[in-house]
């Protein structure tokens, strides 16, 4: 007897004894989970579902939790002023081995149903989260926040000329202003940011991930060096 189902996103065909990897499960070594999307089941009685079947399941023991065969993503941008940047990246999997295969009953077996590591829900918190601070309290707690802050914001732009913003990707004229604003007038500034100080001016400045997303720093970097 053998069935087809479905976890991660992908389907399966398994029968008892077969040794497979998964997406990430919520689930510890040694445990065993319940596999309740089953899409077909076949041998004596073949049975398919419409979606799933009704009452189905794939039993399987947890046997480890690893990660996949490491993956490169090259990223390369064309636009305006070309940037490039490679990234890894393993995937995390549960390897099971699948214990029986139930044609009925299963939504009373009482086995754990298997869950993304994503679907899991989070555990309780002991304490409640802290109030958000507000007028004298939150003033005391700004250093925690200015602890990121760039050291190297500036008043005004050196000898009087500031450096032309515009030339990195995403930043226009109403941007490069914001950046004057907040103490921004040369690519040397950008270049020498910290991720700490990074996540702190897009926050400020409301840009929602765009330095990172559009290589700001590789890019200021780059125009700073043409200016040497």
């Amino acid at each position: 007897m053998f069935a087809v189902i479905k976890t991660g996103g992908k389907q399966y065909r398994v029968q008892p004894g077969d040794v497979l990897r998964v997406e990430k499960l919520a689930a510890e070594k040694g445990e065993t989970v319940q596999f309740n999307d089953v899409l077909m089941l076949g041998g004596d009685t073949p049975a398919i579902g419409t979606p799933t079947i009704a009452g189905a399941g794939v039993q399987a023991e947890v046997l480890d939790q690893i990660k996949g065969e490491k993956v490169i993503h090259f990223v390369k941008r064309r636009r305006k002023h070309g940037s490039q940047r490679t990234k890894g990246h393993r995937q995390q999997l549960t390897v099971l081995r699948v214990a029986d295969i139930l044609a009925s009953g299963a939504d009373k077996s009482g086995v754990k149903a298997a869950m993304g590591a994503g679907s899991a829900p989070a555990p309780a918190q002991a304490t409640k989260p802290a109030a958000r601070k507000t007028g004298a309290a939150a003033k005391d707690a700004a250093p925690e926040t200015e602890a990121a802050k760039p050291a190297n914001l500036l008043d005004a732009a050196r000898g009087g000329a500031p450096d032309d913003l515009k030339r990195i990707t995403g930043v226009g004229p109403k941007l490069e202003s914001v950046l004057h604003e907040a103490g921004v007038f040369h690519f040397d500034q950008i270049a020498a940011w910290s991720p700490e100080e990074v996540a702190y001016m897009e926050d400020k400045l409301s840009l929602r991930g765009r330095i990172e997303r559009d290589d700001w720093i590789a890019q200021a970097a780059q125009f700073a060096a043409e200016k040497e």
